[in-house]
């Protein structure tokens, strides 16, 4: 099993940066792609952006509404993964959830989710 926990969000204002964290513990040698979901009221949860294959060099995906905005990167000596979100907007307001893809067996492990609020 993968266990995550995230730290990091918190109240921004709109322009501003925050840095989001994710520690990965278990079974972290199984891990596929690992990377940030995140879920606004009354919407759906959708991808933010996600790093490939954990240990060894990997890819990197983000939604279109973040790219050139956010960062998403990974420490594999700590498995880690940070996602640097800079010129937040009001919109980008949601919980972040953390999450990892296990092949085999196959299933997501996710994290408690964070809060991030970004004001106009």
């Amino acid at each position: 099993q993968v266990q995550l926990v995230e730290s990091g969000g918190g109240l921004v204002q709109a322009g501003g940066s925050l840095r989001l964290s994710c520690a990965a513990s278990g079974s972290t040698s199984s891990i596929n792609s690992i990377g940030w979901h995140r879920q606004a009221p009354g919407k759906e949860r959708e991808l933010v952006a996600l790093v490939t294959r954990m240990g060894s060099t990997g890819s990197t995906h983000y939604a279109d509404s973040v790219k050139g905005r956010f960062i998403v990167s990974r420490d594999n000596a700590k498995n880690t993964v940070d996602l640097q979100m800079n010129s937040l907007m009001p919109e980008d307001t949601a919980v972040y959830y953390c999450y990892a893809q296990i092949l085999t067996p196959p299933y997501t492990s996710w994290g408690q989710g964070t809060q991030v609020t970004v004001s106009s």
